[in-house]
């Protein structure tokens, strides 16, 4: 049975090193692995644990012959609306806005300079001429309204491209792979539009900016590198598949019950626990911040 026995890492100035357990013989110590949900699937497979064929193919030596490894891989999606506003808002990082009966969750930011986001430095409604004055405005006072969706249950995968630790991995989600999760965004998105043509909201707004406006503004925009489809403005479905945004809560790869048991130890061998979000099968709440925390 393979166990671990030590690790191999670079300082800052790019020396390598090797640790070794100081009681490999009897078990009182072992290697806890925490890379991130990124990180942890990407160095079991360097070591040899992961998909057998996958390692040989780039010259690995096979330790564990473990299939699971980088599979299931998630990324709750993120849609949302930018809102250009008229008077000033101090600048606010992600609060918590609310949950809706399918469990996406709600959150905004104010106050921010969103003309990065814009290849021609602004955005250009196509269906209504706002004022001068709203477009001057629409690069630097605006707030993002952003939802994302609970689970998600679409799944990825994770892969190897080499065997340098310092070069990403193949990484893919297949967002809105599950039809489920393309309805929750959907149902997501109206929510979005139902508040920002609020009551609460309309002194926040240009009065002659439609939310048809700020629609064709956010597809404008360059929130990600995919294709824009020409009914993303008309589409709710497919606003959602073209305008999709990574909310950094990433998780899977290193799943308890398929690569870890119940005490995050690694399956089928000795010395080894991975304890970080790779080792969760949903992303809990808004944040797993908090869960990683307590889980460590």
């Amino acid at each position: 049975r393979p166990k671990a026995d030590g690790v191999i890492f670079y300082d800052a100035n790019g020396g390598r090193h090797i640790a070794y357990l100081k009681h490999e013989s009897n078990n009182r110590s072992e290697i806890i692995l925490s890379a991130g949900a990124i990180g942890s699937p990407q160095l079991l497979m360097l070591s040899g644990i992961g998909p057998a064929a996958r390692l040989r193919s780039l010259g690995i030596k096979v330790m564990l012959d473990q299939p699971m490894v980088g599979r299931e891989m998630a990324d709750k999606p993120s849609n949302g609306l930018i809102i250009p506003y008229p008077t000033h808002i101090p600048l606010s990082l992600a609060t918590v806005v609310g949950i809706n009966k399918t469990s996406n969750y709600f959150e905004s930011f104010n106050g921010f300079d969103l003309s990065a986001l814009s290849g021609s430095g602004g955005a250009q409604p196509q269906r209504s001429n706002p004022s001068q004055e709203a477009m001057a405005n629409s690069t630097r006072n605006q707030a993002f309204l952003v939802q994302t969706i609970f689970g998600p249950i679409s799944k990825g995968y994770l892969e190897l491209q080499n065997t340098n630790a310092s070069d990403n991995p193949k990484l893919r989600f297949n967002y809105f792979q599950a039809a489920v999760d393309l309805r929750r965004c959907v149902s997501g998105m109206q929510t979005v539009i139902n508040v920002v043509n609020s009551d609460s909201l309309s002194r926040f707004r240009f009065r002659n900016m439609t939310t048809q406006d700020l629609i064709n503004m956010t597809v404008n925009r360059a929130v990600n590198l995919r294709p824009r489809n020409p009914n993303a403005t008309t589409s709710l479905e497919q606003y959602c598949i073209d305008t999709v945004m990574t909310f950094w809560h990433y998780h899977g790869g290193c799943q308890i019950g398929k690569v870890v048991d119940r005490d995050y130890k690694v399956l089928g061998l000795d010395q080894l626990r991975v304890i970080d979000a790779s080792t969760f099968s949903f992303s809990p709440g808004t944040n797993p911040q908090a869960a990683i925390m307590m889980l460590g």
